[in-house]
């Protein structure tokens, strides 16, 4: 499912404009990533939890020259499914 599909679903579902529905779903990504951008967290309970994690600093090497190099410390967004969604896409 891509973003147009994911409009048009919640747009059905929710019973209101595909255009109301793409200003909800781009407020909801752009508070999320607002709040994963301070480093706090969104937990939506039955849901999950969208985090930051963090990556240590470690040596790795450059593929083409074999040089030792550092690979600087680096933040990534995490989701983390909640038990109500994972049993209901394991079909409990």
């Amino acid at each position: 499912m891509n973003k147009t599909e994911l409009v048009e679903a919640m747009a059905n579902s929710a019973n209101i404009s595909k255009k109301a529905a793409e200003e909800a779903l781009k407020a909801f990504t752009d508070t999320v990533a607002a709040e994963l951008k301070k480093g706090g967290k969104v937990q939506l309970v039955g849901f999950g939890t969208f985090e930051v994690s963090t990556r240590a600093a470690r040596e790795g090497r450059n593929p083409q020259t074999g040089e030792v190099m550092t690979i600087a410390e680096s933040k990534a967004p995490k989701f983390k499914a909640g038990k109500a969604l994972k049993d209901m896409v394991n079909g409990k």
